[in-house]
């Protein structure tokens, strides 16, 4: 033990010596083992995040169809639905003694390319993303009437909007959909940025996508005929059909027994899907992009460690001549490989440990901007499983690595240390 310690502090002392070189080689692995544990770090939150697009909310419910397009058009605002349902199927629902609340969603107009998203004023208060998170309001009010409108962070800030701006909404998604240039919309608020599809849709209430069909018929507005804003008051302004209906339940217990009572649903074909499992089965059609971190994180493991094996190869001719003295004052070969193996050991632990709390550093710096941008909120927590995993690969593959020069020292004879060469 005792001559365990010995050779310990002679490594130590040997480190000092040469703590200019190992100083930037271990700079040079803490960096790599930060980008490695960053890169991890990110793949996960990124995946949490993506299936926290909306959380709080128990059912999605729509017309009979695919889970995962009934999930990109009520979520993510893609694709387009090929049926909606009728307003008494969303009234039903909101009647169940097991639904705590509803929220009717109507999508199909647009603005300058970005969704219009018809809701209650109800969305603002209900609607969570990520960890239970709600929308906040970086300037205005939720919308109190028809012609009101709340644009997501994205649509003011490309568009260059704020309160008080005065917008026109578009006849469907096309590039050259009509517009209902002749009811014009006031924006009254503003939401804060979510990093979700918030931020790129206009909010309108429903009784306002009502008012802005009513001269229209089969996507054209009616000849002869033109309402204007003040006059749609006077009309039955209460939606004919939504596109989906988000539901919360009282008790997440019986979210199986209401979707039973969904797909049975006598009057008209529905769906109810788990909005997690719908964005799980979503994800694994993105596989491609985590395989892509994945595989960017182990090439980052890969060449730190190449470059620790080289740097220590590298330093071996210039330490010959110390390792040939050590041999001379009775170090036999296999302390010298011991030697070398604890200073490429002590090295890969020393970046390792420095790497995490770096990334950590990195995840508490970038993590309030990821979450606003981007919509990934990310954890400072201690290590995850995966994390853990690839520090011991790096520690266990950074020993066996500082093992090839330590084998060539081994080998090196004394004399061959002592005898200059020219």
């Amino acid at each position: 033990m005792r001559g365990l310690a010995a050779l310990l502090a002679l490594a130590v002392r040997s480190a000092w010596n040469r703590r200019l070189t190992l100083g930037l080689t271990l700079t040079a692995l803490t960096l790599s083992v930060t980008l490695l544990l960053a890169l991890e770090r990110l793949r996960l939150d990124t995946r949490a995040s993506f299936v926290q697009a909306v959380s709080g909310t128990d059912l999605i419910v729509g017309a009979r169809a695919s889970p995962i397009e009934l999930t990109l058009y009520a979520v993510f605002r893609l694709g387009r639905p090929t049926q909606e349902i009728g307003w008494a199927a969303a009234q039903a629902l909101a009647r169940h003694p097991a639904v705590a609340w509803t929220l009717p969603l109507a999508l199909g107009d647009s603005h300058r390319g970005f969704p219009v998203l018809g809701t209650p004023a109800e969305y603002f208060a209900r609607f969570h993303y990520g960890d239970r998170r709600a929308l906040a309001f970086a300037a205005g009010r939720p919308y109190q009437g028809p012609f009101e409108a709340v644009l997501g962070a994205e649509v003011a800030r490309r568009l260059g909007y704020a309160v008080g701006a005065r917008i026109t909404l578009s006849h469907g998604g096309g590039e050259f959909a009509p517009e209902h240039a002749d009811k014009p919309f006031t924006v009254v608020g503003v939401l804060a940025p979510t990093g979700t599809p918030v931020d790129r849709t206009v909010h309108v209430s429903l009784e306002s996508i009502e008012a802005i069909h009513l001269d229209w018929q089969g996507g054209a507005p009616i000849p002869g005929l033109r309402i204007p804003p003040e006059l749609t008051r006077k009309f039955d302004l209460t939606p004919k059909t939504v596109t989906a209906v988000l539901v919360g339940l009282k008790s997440r217990a019986q979210v199986f027994a209401m979707q039973r009572w969904v797909q049975a649903y006598r009057d008209e074909p529905l769906m109810a899907v788990l909005p997690g499992v719908a964005l799980d089965e979503l994800w694994a059609l993105m596989a491609v992009g985590e395989r892509a971190l994945l595989s960017a994180s182990a090439l980052v493991a890969a060449v730190s460690l190449v470059g620790l094996v080289a740097v220590i190869l590298a330093g071996l001719n210039e330490r010959r001549r110390e390792l040939a003295i050590l041999r001379a004052l009775g170090a036999g070969p296999r302390r010298v490989l011991l030697l070398l193996v604890m200073e490429g050991a002590g090295l890969t632990l020393a970046a390792c440990a420095l790497g995490l709390a770096l990334s950590r550093l990195l995840a508490l710096a970038a993590g309030p901007w990821l979450a606003a941008h981007y919509g990934i909120q990310v954890q400072i927590a201690w290590p995850h499983m995966g994390e853990w995993l690839w520090l011991t690969a790096v520690c266990a593959v950074g020993t066996l690595a500082s093992l090839i020069p330590a084998w060539r020292a081994y080998r090196l004879s004394l004399a061959d240390g002592l005898t200059p060469h020219v």
